[in-house]
């Protein structure tokens, strides 16, 4: 367990992860906060129903699954047209630049949206979890923090 809250603490301390603090994600709800959130559910889903996924890999993808670094709300264009589609390429190529996250990770990252981005479906466990989670948390965002 100290090692979860190590890595988690050093995730949501990390000042790159934390410029999502200034983009909204849903209602009120900062994209920090939203996958702040993500991961800790997704990490208590995980312990709970001893699902023996890799904690590192949950962590690092539900704290990077949104990791596009814009406000998709904002009028700018067209370039965050079909943004559901879209963001979990970008989150993903913005984490490898960053980050320089794994093939484990990187899969994470790029399913979470499925079945909206049919051609990622979840193949891990933590993928899984994760796309799980994050339709949650979204669902409650939505409608609960407007």
């Amino acid at each position: 367990m100290k090692e979860h809250d190590r890595l988690f603490t050093e995730l949501k301390e990390d000042f790159r992860i934390q410029k999502m603090s200034q983009y909204i994600q849903h209602g009120k709800v900062s994209t920090y906060d939203h996958c702040c959130r993500v991961a800790d559910l997704s990490s208590r889903i995980n312990r709970r129903l001893r699902l023996h996924a890799d904690e590192e890999t949950l962590l690092k993808g539900a704290m990077l699954h949104d990791y596009y670094l814009y406000d998709w709300h904002e009028k700018d264009g067209g370039t965050h047209r079909l943004h559901g589609f879209r963001h979990p390429e970008k989150a993903a190529r913005n984490a490898d630049r960053d980050f320089g996250i794994d093939a484990r990770t990187e899969h994470v990252i790029q399913s979470h949206m499925w079945p909206l981005t049919l051609r990622h479906m979840p193949r891990s466990r933590e993928a899984w979890i994760v796309c799980l989670a994050d339709k949650y948390v979204s669902l409650l965002e939505t409608l609960f923090e407007r």
